[in-house]
């Protein structure tokens, strides 16, 4: 056996896994336009049921908020609801498990996707190094919108709500997205935030929303059925921190009160523009299960985990172009690229097409 440590069974609080290979969350915009999931999608996540975890893709907690061309799913309509019942129902046939991650595009969200809406932000500043699509083709992000503070409980309200129709299409868990620049992440690092006020200024203000947040899905589901995702060094979406590391120990610290089945950290940046690690400290806060995740070889979420750095990795681009990741890394098998020119176009080239090795 290849890496045997990943092969080991794991419990992350109340979900009981068979390996510690996890399928990180990955946009797909395979939804239709009215951010419902479709059949694909439900083939395409019980493809990959041999993972330990399936954490879904960043799913709208609040209609109007599309960041992702118009077809990332959403998780506020009765048909939405129906909908994902039918992914979860097919990864739970295969024997998997599957969480739902929560998410609000904050200022990465466009008025062209949205009715004309101004996207909304702890601060008044655009995403300036990247553009969008749209339907009218690639656009400048725009200046968003500032949220004032008594807006921001209609926010904790809609992760709220998501959460519960999460629990009715038939997740085992959700993931609250605090990552990749989007709204929660946006509140907690300081590039971005740059607010007055409870919910600016010191990192116990700036982790206030993802806080309350946090405790709002912790009351639908309990602790153990919810993680939250952060990435302190990621660049992606015009992102910067003045101190990672201090932010990561702050909610890492804060985090581990709530007793929730694990901590998925990021631990490097697309771009390679902040440079710091993150995983110390985080792995000193938090004393529940820590996930790890960005550019772990099978062989490094080995030793990972056998040290008790991490309780499992989350693996991404790898589990797009190999359904049947888990069976492949155990055997040594080669493993396939995926074609990145798929990654966001419809249909089931590059999607469902993958084939499991012969």
């Amino acid at each position: 056996m290849s890496h045997e440590s990943l092969f080991t069974p794991v419990k992350l609080g109340a979900l009981a896994l068979p390996n510690r290979i996890l399928m990180a969350p990955l946009t797909r915009c395979r939804a239709d336009a009215e951010h419902v999931p479709t059949p694909i999608m439900a083939e395409y996540y019980a493809q990959r049921a041999s993972a330990g975890l399936l954490i879904a893709e960043a799913t709208m907690v609040i209609e109007g908020n599309s960041a992702f061309g118009g077809r990332e799913p959403g998780i506020r309509s009765p048909a939405q609801v129906a909908a994902w019942k039918k992914v979860t129902d097919a990864v739970h046939a295969k024997g998997g498990r599957i969480l739902l991650q929560l998410w609000h595009g904050g200022r990465a969200c466009h008025s062209l996707l949205n009715n004309g809406a101004q996207p909304v932000a702890p601060s008044p500043l655009r995403i300036e190094n990247d553009e969008t699509h749209t339907p009218q083709g690639k656009k400048p992000y725009e200046v968003p919108r500032e949220l004032r503070d008594d807006e921001l409980p209609g926010i904790v309200a809609g992760f709220r709500h998501a959460a519960a129709n999460a629990q009715a299409a038939g997740f085992d868990g959700v993931e609250v997205h605090g990552a990749n620049g989007y709204l929660l992440d946006e509140f907690l690092r300081s590039g971005s935030n740059q607010r007055k006020g409870p919910y600016g200024g010191s990192l116990a203000n700036r982790a206030r929303l993802l806080l309350e947040v946090t405790d709002a899905v912790i009351g639908v589901w309990g602790a153990d059925r919810v993680g939250v995702r952060l990435s302190p060094l990621n660049s992606y979406n015009f992102m910067k921190d003045d101190d990672p590391v201090a932010l990561i120990r702050h909610a890492a610290t804060e985090l581990n009160r709530r007793r929730l089945a694990y901590l998925h950290l990021m631990r490097g940046d697309f771009f390679g523009l902040q440079k710091a690690d993150v995983v110390p400290p985080a792995r000193q806060a938090f004393q529940g299960a820590l996930v790890g995740n960005m550019g772990y070889t099978p062989a490094e979420a080995a030793a990972a985990i056998s040290a008790g750095t991490l309780a499992a990795v989350a693996f991404g681009h790898h589990f797009i172009s190999n359904p049947d990741l888990v069976a492949r890394v155990r055997q040594g098998l080669p493993l396939v690229e995926p074609d990145a020119a798929t990654f966001y176009s419809p249909g089931p080239r590059g999607y469902t097409d993958y084939p499991v090795h012969a």
